[in-house]
C-alpha cells in the first residue's frame, strides 16, 4: 500500500504543479468536461477525496453522503465548493483533504474491502481509483492550458483499471459480457511492454499505454489514437 500511496502523492504533485501557479482568472478557464472550469475540476477531487476519506474512517456517515448524492441533490456538491471560495482557499482544502486521504491509506490492508458508489472494492482498487481519478481530472485541465504531461509508469495502474473493469462495464449497462478473452498489449512510457489476458486470445488490443489510458477514462475517442 504504500509503494501505490506514494504514486498516488506523485500523482497529486503533478497536477498541483500545474494548478499551483495560475492567476485567479485562469481557475475558470473551460475544460473539455462541458460546463466545467479548472476550479470545478479540482473542487470535484476535493469533494470525493473527502468521501474517500469517510469511506476509510466513518462509513456510516459515507453511506448517508452517497444515498444523499444518487438520491438526487439540488446541485452538484462536488462542484458547488470550488464555485463558493477562491481559488487560493480550494487549492489549500484539495491540499490538505488528500493529505488526510492518503494518511489513512497507508494503514490499510489491500485486500480489506471499502464501501464505495458502486460494489465494495478492495482498498488497493480503492486507492487506484483515486489515482486514476485524478490523472483523469488532471488531464482535463493540462487539456484547457494546452499543457503536455509527460506520461510515466503509474499509467500502469490507470490500464489495469481499464482492462479489469471491462466485464462490469458491460453490466453497468445491461449488456452481457462477451464470451472470450481479450489480449491487452500495451508500450509503457518506460519501455517496458505490459501485458493482459491469455496470448492465444483472438481479440487484442496492442498500443501505447497512454493511448490506451485516455481511451478508457473517456478522455480521447479511440479513432484520436493511435
Amino acid at each position: 500500500m504504500d509503494e501505490l500511496c506514494d504514486d498516488l502523492v506523485a500523482e497529486h504533485d503533478d497536477l498541483d504543479r500545474l494548478v499551483a501557479p495560475l492567476p485567479p482568472q485562469d481557475w475558470c478557464r473551460d475544460t473539455p468536461a462541458a460546463g466545467w472550469a479548472i476550479r470545478d475540476q479540482i473542487s470535484h477531487l476535493t469533494y470525493f477525496d473527502g468521501t474517500a476519506l469517510l469511506a476509510l474512517t466513518d462509513p456510516p456517515a459515507f453511506r448517508a453522503s452517497r444515498d444523499a448524492l444518487v438520491a438526487g441533490l439540488p446541485a452538484d456538491p462536488s462542484v458547488e465548493l470550488g464555485r463558493a471560495v477562491p481559488p487560493t482557499e480550494l487549492l489549500d482544502l484539495w491540499r490538505a483533504g488528500r493529505a488526510a486521504l492518503v494518511a489513512a491509506a497507508r494503514s490499510l490492508d489491500a485486500k480489506s474491502r471499502v464501501e464505495w458508489y458502486g460494489p465494495p472494492m478492495s482498498a488497493r482498487s480503492f486507492v487506484t481509483a483515486r489515482l486514476m481519478e485524478t490523472w483523469a481530472h488532471g488531464q482535463d485541465v493540462a487539456d484547457a492550458l494546452g499543457a503536455a504531461r509527460i506520461p510515466t509508469d503509474r499509467l500502469r495502474h490507470v490500464a489495469h483499471i481499464g482492462v479489469s473493469t471491462r466485464g462490469w462495464s458491460y453490466a453497468v449497462h445491461g449488456h452481457p459480457v462477451p464470451g472470450g478473452d481479450v489480449r491487452v498489449e500495451l508500450d509503457a512510457p518506460g519501455g517496458d511492454r505490459w501485458t493482459w489476458g491469455d496470448p492465444a486470445a483472438i481479440d487484442v488490443v496492442r498500443g501505447s499505454a497512454l493511448d490506451f489510458c485516455l481511451v478508457v477514462t473517456q478522455r480521447r475517442h479511440v479513432h484520436d489514437t493511435a
